[in-house]
């Protein structure tokens, strides 16, 4: 028994580093699918996507979900922001990818979390610690340095940054688990999505069918790279501490990161060095403030657990006592009135 919550961490461990990591090396895929592009991959990765999760959802026979989300309109709406919001973040980032913007691709990523708690506490009037405004206050100076070096605002960063922080916070409205959430979202993006392939087709632009077998077998297989990670995420989500979630997920743009200056070359200036020092900055003290507070919580609980286990063995202890009196109490009352007792005999 002991060693089964080790034996499901390191699982969790396993599927998170998964999960991080394929989304981290993707930025080696999409260019795999040229000619076709941006717009027609991101058709494909919808109606593709859908079919990888029914197939799933089968297998496991989980459709409950569907019944009850069908009966409730306000969820219904969120899906569709959500299905809408994660359009123009998987559109942004293809089209990213294959343009020769990694690097900034991954910058809006590494500036999600800051993007996420800026709009938690303008949406959702979340209060913040002294060390989460200055790590927010940091991320946007990052942003100014950025723009200073581009000429302009680092719009892909911003736009993958806003969109996938939007996501998040409408995912969490919406409360439905990672499978069942994509094939809402995808259901919501397939129709529209094979109408433009059908369009492609129609005028001789799409590329399936056009250039070979291969292609088309790469095109199909955008649905797996879509859901595979997101189902290691949900194994993972389930078998390891938050805090651990919310380190592993610089895995990710770290390596996207890694990828745009090694793999694909490009320029790093010095004042995209000084954007990025910043943004890093930044994260350092979102994570150590992140573990400090989780380390604090999880002593006062312990705190709280001592003195409740204490209070109670006291209480039982006392109750014991006190009953211990009462029965002999009464045993002496009864004394008298007992023929059997062995001294009266």
């Amino acid at each position: 028994m002991t060693d089964k919550p080790g034996g499901e961490k390191r699982t969790g461990l396993l599927n998170g580093f998964a999960a991080y990591g394929m989304w981290g090396l993707v930025p080696l895929f999409w260019p795999l699918l040229k000619p076709a592009g941006a717009a027609e991959i991101l058709a494909h990765r919808m109606v593709w996507s859908l079919a990888f999760v029914i197939v799933a959802l089968l297998a496991v026979r989980r459709w409950a979900w569907a019944g009850e989300l069908l009966r409730q309109p306000r969820r219904l709406a969120m899906i569709v922001v959500a299905a809408s919001v994660i359009t123009v973040n998987w559109g942004v980032y293809i089209w990213a990818v294959n343009s020769g913007h990694v690097v900034e691709a991954s910058l809006g990523y590494f500036i999600n979390p800051l993007v996420t708690i800026a709009m938690g506490v303008l949406i959702l009037k979340e209060r913040l610690r002294p060390v989460q405004w200055a790590a927010v206050a940091t991320g946007a100076a990052s942003v100014l340095v950025l723009a200073v070096g581009y000429g302009q605002p680092p719009w892909i960063s911003l736009c993958l940054a806003f969109s996938f922080a939007t996501y998040g916070l409408v995912k969490k409205k919406v409360d439905l688990g990672g499978v069942e959430s994509l094939a809402a979202e995808t259901a919501v993006q397939f129709l529209p999505a094979l109408g433009y392939l059908l369009w492609l087709g129609a005028h001789g632009e799409a590329t399936f069918a056009s250039e070979g077998a291969g292609h088309a077998a790469l095109l199909a297989s955008t649905g797996v790279v879509t859901a595979l990670p997101l189902v290691c995420f949900g194994a993972a989500a389930i078998r390891v501490p938050l805090s651990t979630l919310g380190l592993l997920q610089y895995l990710a743009p770290v390596f996207q990161f890694v990828l745009g200056v090694v793999y694909f070359h490009e320029s790093m200036p010095p004042a995209r060095w000084a954007g990025f020092a910043l943004v890093w900055l930044a994260l350092s003290m979102l994570t150590w403030d992140g573990l400090r507070t989780a380390r604090r919580s999880a002593r006062l609980r312990a705190e709280a657990a001592a003195r409740a286990e204490a209070h109670g063995s006291a209480g039982a202890a006392l109750a014991g006592t006190a009953g211990t009196a009462g029965s002999a109490g009464a045993g002496a009352a009864d004394a008298p009135r007992s023929s059997t007792d062995p001294v009266e005999a």
